[in-house]
């Protein structure tokens, strides 16, 4: 019977058993799209990576990304994941792998620079957003109350309305008045289906990425994802979403050039404590760069039976 391996990591931690579970294939070659998605439909991670030949040269990998129900065209923490899972192994089809490593998704190109320790081990990676940030409609809040079973009157709009942001991949953000209601919320699957048939036609994709600013340090920030509709009820780890929100806040900052560094604490509420670490680079009034980083742990390593 035929086989392939995998490896699991733990992604934006340095612990093994918290932060974001990954799978990567770390050579997909002769999978077909269906055995992909069975295979990351029986892991039931929030995404499960295919690693390929580039189609250029230039490029160290083809990555494709799976979640329990469908590709998506890219995701912060399998990046991540799959950078460091590649920057640990010595050659990736029969190329070494450099400190930065470029990988080819739907999104475009994602640059992904490795973490090292001082012997040289890596540790982990950032990554560089493939799209600026775009901004979809805005959300009422009767709407994102309903999604969460929380009240009206705890969602912010200090910063922001509710809104879908995109850095490559769109959510729902909103910001909450405080960590009580952030521990309480919890997703409504019929909220979101409805949710996903107003604001997300194209896929009804819907996920909503939740935050609490710190009142002694705006920059760190505790967040939670709910995509119940893609069989995720609740995520440890979206730096997909962190990117997107990063983005935006520094888009409303007055400054014309600035660069900021935020810390967003997700996964607490679930055990798996993540901690995320988004740059975001705004030069003449437009953001220009967006990266995430964090550390990642080997959990396990197999075959899978095809």
């Amino acid at each position: 019977m035929n086989s392939i391996a995998y490896v699991t990591v733990d992604v934006f931690t340095s612990e093994r058993f918290s932060g974001n579970q990954l799978a990567v294939i770390p050579d997909a070659r002769g999978l077909t799209d269906a055995q992909m998605q069975n295979i990351a439909a029986e892991f039931r991670y929030s995404e499960v990576t295919f690693v390929l030949p580039p189609q250029h040269p230039a490029n160290t990998a083809h990555v494709r990304i799976f979640t329990p129900t469908m590709e998506i065209p890219f995701a912060g923490h399998p990046n991540v994941g799959t950078a460091f899972v590649l920057g640990r192994q010595p050659d990736v089809f029969g190329r070494p792998t450099g400190d930065v490593l470029r990988f080819e998704e739907k999104a475009g190109i994602v640059e992904a620079a490795l973490i090292r320790e001082a012997d040289g081990q890596v540790t982990g990676a950032g990554i560089f957003a493939p799209q600026r940030l775009s901004l979809g409609p805005q959300i009422d809040r009767e709407t994102i109350a309903h999604c969460a079973s929380i009240e009206v009157a705890a969602i912010s709009l200090a910063a922001h309305a509710p809104v879908i942001a995109s850095v490559g991949l769109p959510f729902a953000v909103a910001e909450l008045a405080d960590l009580e209601t952030l521990g309480k919320a919890c997703p409504n699957t019929a909220a979101f289906a409805e949710a996903g048939r107003r604001y997300s036609p194209e896929d009804d994709q819907f996920a909503l990425f939740l935050y609490v600013r710190q009142a002694e340090n705006p920059w760190h920030l505790r967040a939670r994802m709910f995509a119940p509709l893609d069989n995720v009820i609740e995520d440890p780890a979206t730096g997909s979403a962190s990117g997107a929100l990063g983005a935006l806040l520094t888009s409303l900052l007055p400054e014309s050039n600035t660069v900021v560094e935020i810390t967003i604490e997700q996964g607490v509420e679930m055990g798996r404590r993540s901690v995320i670490g988004v740059t975001a680079r705004k030069s003449g009034g437009k953001i220009k760069s967006i990266r995430i980083a964090g550390e990642c742990a080997t959990v396990m390593s197999g075959t899978i039976l095809l």
